[in-house]
């Protein structure tokens, strides 16, 4: 038994291999198929909506052919090296009965001696195959292991409760300003955004930053928020680095309502009362109202009971831009960040909308970012970006005065359709 203890530890040990391999194989070689697969169902509205169905079909037949290949070469592996490993286990234990038979036959051993060596040296055999087996798993979750604790040691660079953070304990002015800015986006190191980027916002005052997609205004969004640090350069709020700010403070006084709202799997209630956590039902009502939201959600049948689905899937682009609408009404804050808010709605919504936008904009430091340039024209300022830089501010007049030379002048003839004179032929 002690001779043939390798064989036995061997058999076990491959087993085990083997079947750990051939399901990380299997899992590796259909993970295109089944990545393709999950895409399709979350995304089946615009597959149906493009009669793309047999065609997502022939993508996934076309990327399991390679797995169906590999799976009929695995399971020939698979069906030898079980067969070899059950078939030497087997023999093994053949072998022991066989020769202990014979001892017992000639009277040398009594039948105790065989059975007590051979189920001691077997579980001894599979034991000390299975912590073999192991190893590779131990290895894997030291490694998982340092990863975790990889994370939980990490320290944020913008840390939102510093306690240290200057706290704001009534109410901010608003007034921001961009001190010679240089930014890139980390997963973008070599690609500036900003450079050398200096903007004023007096408080109280609305400011619409307009100019060509990818321009950076969203991005001015993002530091004021403080979703990232410039490489260089300041920005102050009320005179102040937005570095010394307890940032969770701070972000209490500043509203965002994005091009693409998010909200969040519960009830339209509940979505609204993310504005303010004590807010009452008056309160939401009215700033439903002031939204242009509280007519189509009075029409439903559960009302502001009605749930929005995850990602809020239940409602429109627009009943969803609303609702996000009313949530920073809710609010009430200092500083009123607009990015394309009213990117969704229709031309009879968003005059409503518009109206109660201006009116709550009033003694509030507002940043308005339009594509839509006839929204923001009764704005206080003007900035246009472009190429990491303000090349023109003012108000709509004063910009338009520059002339065809002027990169706002330019922007309004492309969007009314009427290229400048100096793009005509004639």
């Amino acid at each position: 038994m002690i001779a043939i203890q390798p064989l036995l530890i061997g058999s076990f040990y491959s087993r085990t291999i083997l079947m750990k391999s051939l399901s990380e194989r299997a899992q590796k070689a259909q993970n295109e198929g089944s990545q393709l697969a999950s895409e399709a169902i979350i995304n089946h509205r615009t597959i149906t909506a493009f009669s793309s169905q047999k065609r997502i079909m022939g993508f996934f037949r076309k990327s399991m052919k390679g797995p169906k290949k590999e799976t009929a070469k695995q399971s020939w592996i698979s069906g030898f090296g079980l067969f070899s490993s059950q078939f030497l286990t087997t023999a093994s234990v053949a072998l022991t009965f066989w020769y202990g038979g014979r001892l017992m036959a000639q009277g040398k051993i009594e039948s105790k001696h065989l059975f007590r060596v051979f189920f001691l040296l077997m579980s001894t055999g599979k034991s000390i195959a299975d912590a073999g087996s192991m190893s590779s798993d131990l290895a894997k979750g030291n490694n998982a292991i340092r990863s975790v604790f990889a994370i939980l040691d990490r320290k944020t660079e913008i840390y939102p409760d510093d306690p240290n953070g200057i706290e704001i304990k009534r109410s901010i002015k608003g007034c921001i300003e961009l001190k010679n800015i240089f930014f890139s986006y980390p997963a973008r190191p070599n690609q500036m955004i900003f450079k050398d980027l200096s903007l004023t916002i007096e408080a109280g005052k609305t400011i619409a930053l307009v100019g060509h997609s990818g321009s950076g205004k969203s991005t001015i969004i993002g530091l004021i928020e403080r979703f990232y640090d410039p490489q260089s350069g300041l920005v102050l709020i009320d005179n102040r680095d937005i570095k010394s700010y307890n940032l969770r403070k701070l972000r209490s006084h500043i509203a965002l309502v994005s091009q693409e709202p998010t909200l969040f799997a519960g009830t339209i209630h509940q979505n609204i009362a993310c504005g303010k956590e004590d807010a009452t039902e008056a309160e939401i009502r009215k700033a439903a109202m002031l939204a242009n939201a509280h007519e189509f959600i009075s029409s439903m049948k559960d009302g502001y009971e009605t749930y929005c689905g995850e990602r809020g899937v239940q409602l429109s682009g627009g009943q969803k831009q609303r609702i996000a609408l009313a949530r920073a009404i809710l609010k009430n804050p200092e500083i009123l960040l607009l990015d394309e808010a009213t990117s969704a709605l229709d031309s009879v919504s968003e005059n409503l909308v518009q109206e109660a936008l201006e009116k709550m904009m009033v003694g509030r430091t507002c940043v308005v970012i339009a594509h839509r340039l006839s929204t923001i024209q009764k704005a206080d300022s003007i900035a246009v970006i472009k190429n990491g830089k303000v090349v023109e501010r003012g108000s709509h007049s004063e910009l338009l005065a520059i002339g065809r030379h002027g990169s706002y002048y330019s922007l309004i003839k492309l969007q009314s359709g009427i290229l400048p004179f100096s793009f005509c032929k004639c």
